[in-house]
């Protein structure tokens, strides 16, 4: 296993000039994240900080007790409690079986970054996985996409969830699970591994009883010996740490929103498109309705000088909200601005990991972050990772493709120049030429028709249509012909294509983990551990 660094463009234009600390994109932030000096300007900030870092780590410790643990976990946890400590966090939503391998892609970045600091640094560094839980949006983590028959398909988790529940408090049926979760591990094609996948799967989903907990127990299985905490957001233990937080953004709310729009404004007279789908009654604030059991999302209204759910399903007053934050935070939830002052409010972060469309939503907050006195940590781009195959390799080699190339934008270009290639140029132009003489003959006998019986003009145009038709088919039959001699090379850019490019997205935005891990067995997470990754912004070709 060995990496190959290559430069590409980020999946868009402001993460790209990002990864490059373009000098338009530098002012949206507080912190370069690629300077070993900002890192310790960061510490200073943070010690000057208060955290409630003993609070913190008793509840990680005790939310952990239920999932996969070891001495370095324990370690992680005394380490946070240190006066000095920081962690070097992000976060992803709880995919069925992970989802994506970008959240994968994360953890490791999460892992790696965080033991990069520490030796530079000399103090504790702690990697920190927040769990969006919270996220009602089930639709996003309730499936897994499969390559069947050289095409990717979409395998959704069979149960139905039609309220708006946080992701946290979706319980999994088992026994439904579980017959989807063999189904789909087996038609990755029986492997000397399939047997050991099948069996971790089926302990991690037996201490389960949430998607939270089925994601959570499958992370810390793959990597509960390199430290890693977790944190799931939607735990309502979790939220009793952030009435103080819940109660400042409450009371601060017009001022969150109208410095969000301001920023908006200046990313968006610089030519870049805003991430962040906000507008000025905004309260950037979730209540959980118990007579629903929905989340529903609060507005202000300046004229009954109200909080309102949708449809005015729920309202209050702003001190009936701070009551709530106080005594009941369970019933409250960040959005996607408030989301990051929580995470700094609660955790010493010394750098966030954060994918392309992370990059570009944090630097819509930097006077969100100033209003409220604080920084916004370092933003250091996740490693952007794609797991090349040897068999795949050997495609690329043999077609004489460019590997950059074909990860940028596929080889579909060069499929269609070699299809140009084979083509059988006399069959060709005589269907062209059989194609331009039937619509002349038809063009006449259409003149003709309207003179006798314009009745029978639409009868003629659809004889015309068949007769095309019929012709289209006996060309496409010849060209099949053709191509059947040819099918060795055309399986070759198939492969490549579904491999790294499916359906024209990165690789690490459709596969998911188990199918490699079905390939190449649960060791697979312990090989890429042990590379080594520099933070360089370069995209990591990783040769299995």
């Amino acid at each position: 296993m060995e990496i190959l660094n290559l430069s590409l463009s980020a999946t868009n234009r402001f993460a790209s000039n990002y990864l490059e600390q373009s000098p338009d994109i530098l002012p949206f932030f507080h912190y370069r994240f690629n300077d070993f000096a900002e890192d310790q300007k960061r510490l200073d900030e943070l010690s000057n900080r208060h955290f409630p870092r003993e609070k913190v780590a008793g509840h990680i410790e005790k939310f952990m007790e239920r999932f996969p643990s070891s001495e370095a976990v324990k370690n992680s946890l005394a380490k946070l409690k240190h006066t000095n400590s920081v962690v070097v966090i992000g976060g992803q939503q709880a995919g069925i079986l992970t989802g994506p391998l970008y959240s994968i892609h994360k953890i490791i970045s999460i892992i790696k970054l965080a033991e990069e600091k520490e030796r530079q640094l000399g103090v504790p560094v702690i990697p920190v996985f927040w769990i969006a839980g919270e996220d009602h949006d089930f639709h996003e983590v309730n499936h897994v996409f499969m390559p069947v028959e050289h095409k990717v398909d979409k395998w959704s988790y069979p149960e139905k969830i039609k309220q708006k529940k946080m992701v946290s408090d979706i319980t999994l049926n088992k026994d439904v699970c579980r017959k989807w979760v063999i189904n789909l591990i087996e038609n990755f094609g029986e492997t000397n591994h399939t047997k050991q996948l099948i069996n971790f799967a089926e302990k991690t989903l037996n201490n389960s009883s949430t998607f939270v907990d089925f994601f959570a127990n499958i992370v810390m299985e793959l990597f509960k010996d390199y430290g890693l905490l977790i944190v799931d957001s939607g735990d309502r233990n979790f939220r009793l740490l952030q009435t103080e937080q819940f109660s400042q953004q409450i009371d601060q709310h017009r001022e969150i929103t109208n410095y969000l729009l301001e920023q908006q404004s200046i990313i968006g007279k610089k030519g870049y498109p805003i991430t962040i789908d906000t507008h000025d009654k905004a309260a950037n604030l979730f209540y959980y309705n118990p007579k629903s059991n929905e989340r529903i999302l609060l507005e202000f209204d300046s004229e009954s000088n109200t909080f309102v759910g949708k449809s005015g399903v729920v309202s209050f007053t702003k001190e009936e909200l701070i009551e709530i934050a106080y005594h009941d935070p369970a019933k409250l939830s960040n959005n996607v601005v408030t989301r990051p002052l929580m995470q700094e409010w609660l955790f010493p972060t010394l750098a966030f990991i954060a994918g392309p469309g992370e990059i570009s939503y944090w630097a819509e907050l930097k006077l969100v972050f100033e209003h409220f006195q604080i920084k916004m940590p370092p933003i250091v781009p996740r490693l952007n990772i794609t797991l090349l195959e040897r068999a795949i390799e050997s495609d690329i080699d043999e077609l004489n493709l460019e590997l950059s190339q074909v990860l940028s934008r596929g080889s579909a270009q060069e499929r269609d120049q070699y299809l140009e290639s084979i083509k059988d140029r006399e069959v060709s132009e005589l269907f062209s030429a059989l194609k331009s003489q039937l619509l002349e003959q038809y063009e006449r006998i259409e003149v003709k028709t309207n003179q006798l019986d314009s009745s029978l003009l639409p009868l003629l145009k659809k004889n015309e249509t068949y007769l095309l038709k019929q012709i289209g088919f006996m060309e496409g039959k010849l060209e099949e012909s053709v191509k059947s001699k040819f099918n060795v090379i055309l399986s070759k850019f198939n492969r490549i294509e579904l491999s790294l490019r499916p359906y024209g997205f990165p690789q690490e935005r459709v596969w998911n983990i188990f199918y490699y891990i079905n390939q190449y067995g649960t060791n697979l997470i312990t090989e890429l551990m042990e590379l080594e990754f520099e933070f360089d912004g370069s995209h990591k070709v990783i040769k299995l």
